[in-house]
């Protein structure tokens, strides 16, 4: 009796095991894109053709009715992602995913980034206004057309909320939290050196450039000059009082991106030849959504507009691709884009400030963030005319963020008149008037011609601030006053070189009045950048697939001389703890090599050496500020190049009796904590760095569902120092190489694929291609699927 109930009991859990996989595969079925037939329930008339890779090809009769398309295909594709980017941005993620969302949703809710997008709304140009109204009713129509809401809310019990037209501007909006650090810590970081240290020390540490620096306008200055030992000796440090390595370099991925171009006489054509690859977080689904947009020229020229490239869900807009005229790419431009302002609250009544005309008053709000499962938060903000109160100084001061993010014209889509611009000149003033987080803007024309400028707003810093540092700007003259004028950007066209390049690192002269307006907001160590050019610089003519192999070249000239270093090191000593360190730093072929111990042992003892000669720069800080640490944006290369160079014993760290022990117990810190793990040195190979993790947002606190919607785990070639950036969770987000005009000749990659949805035969498409650098086309290829847009009436 007992063994047939078990049976029973057995037979009924199967039942309903099978049960709920149904449920969720019809669930699934369900909430799958149209793809096929005609429509007559919409608003606007289109037709949505969609290749063997899910790229949507959508012809309408104006912009506006190619917006609402592209909307309703954003929303049955990705509206997860869509929601959860204008969620982010704004501080309302809580009241999706619960508490686990409540520590982001305090960090942006004090930006209040939601009413700012609703007073900017209004600003706006009515056609430009009316295109985001079509793409919101395209979004909303096309999740309001699905059989079943999302599969994502499901899981999560929740509903999804409509579109509305500042849904689009948080999307932008999100763009700036992602490309900026809209902490702007390495600022409140210099306060505590400025404060800690002896000038020629903070000067030192807070040198920008060197050596590896490729700019496109000046020259690689020398390595900074080291502090005299006068003004600070490290060997006189206690170790015991204040430790040397108290995360002392944070690891971080930076946002980036590498653009580069060659002029027409470089290439076959006649046309230029320009790339881009934009290093963001790697996700299922991607980031982008590839597209071609077609509809009548306004300018009435016989020919329709022709839009090729990625377009950001939540965005009625081409971000990046060509026009068949021109092609136009982005990479991070890390200028100086946030200051901090020191607040000076009346002594006789703290609701008033001090500015350069008198007292006006805190602004207060009470924000309340909404929690899925659990109560309210109510959230005190208060704000001056600068940005929100955020921080303190050194001192205790308040302090406010001025970021272009949250300036009245700082946020605009005037990006989208590149749709109709034919030429480089056109393209510039475009990308000069546009609001957006600032970026290097390269872009080829069809004729040959190729250029580069900034496209954002830049502020104009006037007064005798120190921009890395916060300061007063109630006193008269100090401060931003309003934004550059277009002539007074730096542009660079067509070089006599004929070449063009960039990679989040510095691109202007250090003397000169542009790089001083750009500021430096935490620039990217140039060796990326110098690779590149010194790609560029070795052939004189170029088909698309030497830019393919530029993206791709994972060539370990950085690290190269590292790990020389760490030869020469284990040369000098028989001690049997490196015996094994010794043999394995063999394994070296000059590249990020997914197979190579070397190159992984390598790059640990770089960064073991690096933080242990900043240990005790940072030791010093810390006698003063307990809870200092360089922030992430602080590299730090060029300062130890210049130390382990010199090798001055004032600059060596207590506990060490010279520079050969340093290097010698790095060597034996990375051999230790590596050894440790399983299969000890000899199984430490690249590939366990790289081993891609590109997951659903959902995957990590569901179990199992990442087995069924994450991308395959690979281990790939790549490294950050070098044109091929690669990490587990972090890369290239797309590939491209065009020639305006000639996009036949193209390739395109997007890992990750372009639905959002597991059973759609997009989920993943191209990934492997990608994964594997095998070019595939950057036209949509045959259509399999129409979609034919025909409004009653």
């Amino acid at each position: 009796m007992f063994l047939h109930v078990l049976r029973r009991l057995f037979m009924a859990a199967i039942v309903l095991l099978i049960a709920a996989a149904a449920a969720a595969y019809l669930l699934l079925r369900a909430s799958l894109p149209r793809l096929d037939g005609e429509l007559a329930a919409v608003r606007f008339k289109a037709t949505i053709e969609r290749d063997a890779l899910g790229v949507a090809t959508i012809t309408g009769p104006d912009r506006r009715h190619v917006a609402y398309a592209l909307g309703y295909v954003h929303a049955q594709e990705r509206f997860f992602a869509m929601d959860l980017m204008r969620r982010a941005t704004a501080g309302e993620l809580s009241e999706l995913i619960g508490t686990a969302a409540l520590e982001l949703d305090r960090q942006r809710r004090v930006f209040r980034m939601r009413a700012r997008a609703e007073q900017w709304l209004a600003t706006l140009p009515a056609e430009r206004r009316a295109e985001l109204a079509a793409y919101r009713d395209g979004v909303n129509d096309g999740l309001d057309a699905l059989a079943s809401r999302p599969w994502e809310y499901w899981l999560l019990g929740s509903a999804p909320r409509p579109w509305s037209e500042a849904d689009s501007l948080l999307v932008l909006d999100a763009m700036f939290f992602v490309l900026n650090d809209s902490t702007n810590a390495r600022e409140l970081a210099f306060a505590k050196m400025k404060a800690a240290l002896p000038a020629s020390v903070f000067d030192f540490l807070r040198a920008s450039g060197g050596p590896w620096d490729a700019p496109l306008l000046g020259s690689s200055p020398p390595l900074p000059a080291l502090p005299p030992e006068s003004d600070i000796d490290l060997r006189k440090l206690d170790p015991q009082r204040f430790p040397l390595t108290d995360a002392t370099m944070p690891a971080a991925d930076v946002s980036g991106s590498n653009n580069f171009a060659v002029g027409g006489a470089l290439t076959a054509t006649g046309a230029a030849m320009v790339a881009n690859d934009m290093h963001l977080g790697l996700r299922v689904p991607n980031i982008w959504f590839r597209a071609r947009l077609r509809y009548p020229n306004p300018r009435g020229t016989g020919e329709p507009v022709d839009l090729i490239g990625v377009t950001l869900p939540g965005l009625p807009a081409l971000v990046a691709g060509s026009n068949r005229h021109i092609a136009w790419t982005f990479t991070n431009s890390y200028g100086d884009w946030l200051d901090w302002v020191r607040v000076n609250f009346d002594p006789a009544d703290q609701n008033r400030y001090r500015d350069a005309n008198g007292w006006p008053s805190i602004e207060r709000h009470t924000e309340t963030i909404k929690v899925h499962g659990a109560d309210d938060e109510q959230l005190e903000v208060r704000e001056t005319q600068w940005g929100p109160i955020l921080a303190d100084d050194v001192d205790g001061t308040p302090l406010a963020l001025a970021w272009t993010a949250l300036q009245p014209g700082g946020l605009n889509i005037e990006l989208l008149n590149l749709d109709t611009a034919t030429s480089v000149d056109e393209a510039l003033a475009v990308a000069n008037r546009a609001g957006m987080p600032a970026q290097n803007f390269v872009v080829g024309d069809a004729a040959g011609n190729i250029g580069w400028t900034i496209a954002g707003r830049i502020p104009r810093r006037v007064g005798d601030c120190d921009p890395q540092l916060p300061c007063d700007w109630s006193r008269a003259g100090n401060g931003w006053d309003g934004w550059l004028d277009p002539a007074e950007y730096p542009h660079l066209v067509n070089p006599p070189t004929a070449r063009l390049w960039t990679a989040n690192s510095r691109t202007l002269d250090f003397d000169s009045a542009q790089y001083t307006r750009l500021g430096d907001g935490g620039f990217d160590l140039g060796a990326r950048q110098q690779q590149i050019r010194d790609d560029l610089q070795t052939r004189q003519r170029f088909v698309p697939e030497d830019f393919l192999a530029i993206q791709l070249d994972d060539r370990a000239l950085f690290l190269k001389p590292w790990h020389e270093r760490l030869r020469e090191t284990l040369a000098k000593t028989d001690a049997p703890e490196l015996a094994a360190l010794k043999k394995y730093a063999e394994d070296w072929n000059d590249r990020a090599d997914p197979q190579s111990v070397g190159y992984r042992l390598t790059r640990a003892f770089r960064l073991e050496v690096i933080d242990t000669v900043l240990g005790g720069f940072g030791a010093v800080v810390r006698a003063k500020y307990p809870d200092f640490q360089f922030p992430a944006l602080f590299r730090g290369e060029h300062q130890v190049e210049a130390i382990l160079q010199s090798r001055p014993p004032h600059l060596l760290p207590p506990g060490y009796t010279d520079w050969d022990e340093l290097l010698r117990r790095c060597a034996q810190r990375v051999a230790a904590d590596l050894d440790k793990q399983p299969g000890g040195l000899a199984a430490r190979r690249w590939g366990e760095v790289t081993m891609t993790h590109i997951a659903h947002p959902l995957s990590v606190a569901i179990p199992l569902l990442g087995r069924l919607v994450d991308m395959p785990a690979q281990a790939l070639p790549g490294d950050s120092n070098m044109p091929r950036v690669q990490g587990a969770t972090f890369g290239a987000s797309e590939r491209f190489g065009v020639q305006p005009g000639h996009e036949e000749t193209g390739y395109f990659h997007l890992p990750g694929g372009q639905s959002g949805n597991p059973l759609s035969p997009f989920y993943g498409a191209g990934h492997e291609d990608w994964a594997q650098g095998r070019p595939t086309p950057f036209l949509p290829g045959p259509t399999t699927h129409e979609l034919i847009f025909s409004p009653k009436g």
